[in-house]
C-alpha cells in the first residue's frame, strides 16, 4: 500500500509539473503574440519573424503538454483564468521598446528553464522518462532562443 501511495504522489507531482508548463506557455503564447503585433523600430522585420516562430512553438508545446497530461491520466489546465493564476509568466506590458520585449522574454525563458529542470527531475524520480525527455527537449530549445536574445541585447 505504501508503494502505491508513493507512486500516486509522484504521478501527481508529474501532472503538476506538466500543468505548470501548460499555464506558463499559455500566458507566454499570448504575450509573444502581443510583442509580435506591437514591435516597432529598426529590428521590426527580424523580431516580428522571430516572435511568430516563438508563438508557433509555444502553441505546439501547449498541445503536447496537455496531451501528455491526458495520456498519464491527469487533467490539464484549460482556461485562461487558471493559467494566469498558476503561471510565473506575467502578461505583456504596454508600450515596450523592442529591446524591452526581448529582455522581458529572456527573463521569462530563464524562469521556464529553471522550472523545466525541476520538472525533469520530478519526472525522472517518478520513472516517467517520456515526460523527462519532453522537458529536456524544451530546455534545449529555450536555452538556444535565450542565447540569441542575450546576444541581441549585447
Amino acid at each position: 500500500m505504501a508503494k502505491a501511495k508513493k507512486a500516486q504522489t509522484q504521478d501527481n507531482q508529474v501532472v503538476a509539473a506538466l500543468n505548470q508548463q501548460v499555464a506558463d506557455w499559455t500566458v507566454l503564447y499570448t504575450k509573444i503574440h502581443n510583442y509580435h503585433w506591437y514591435v516597432k523600430g529598426p529590428n521590426f522585420f527580424a523580431l516580428h519573424t522571430k516572435f511568430e516562430e516563438l508563438y508557433t512553438q509555444a502553441g505546439t508545446y501547449i498541445d503536447e503538454l496537455a496531451e501528455r497530461i491526458l495520456a498519464i491520466g491527469g487533467n490539464p489546465v484549460a482556461t485562461l483564468k487558471e493559467s494566469l493564476e498558476l503561471s510565473v509568466v506575467k502578461e505583456a506590458k504596454k508600450d515596450l521598446t523592442a529591446e524591452d520585449m526581448v529582455a522581458d522574454l529572456s527573463k521569462d525563458f530563464d524562469k521556464l528553464i529553471e522550472q523545466l529542470k525541476e520538472g525533469q527531475e520530478t519526472a525522472e524520480a517518478a520513472g516517467d522518462e517520456m515526460t523527462a525527455d519532453m522537458f529536456l527537449s524544451m530546455i534545449t530549445e529555450l536555452e538556444k532562443h535565450n542565447w540569441m536574445f542575450k546576444s541581441y541585447l549585447g
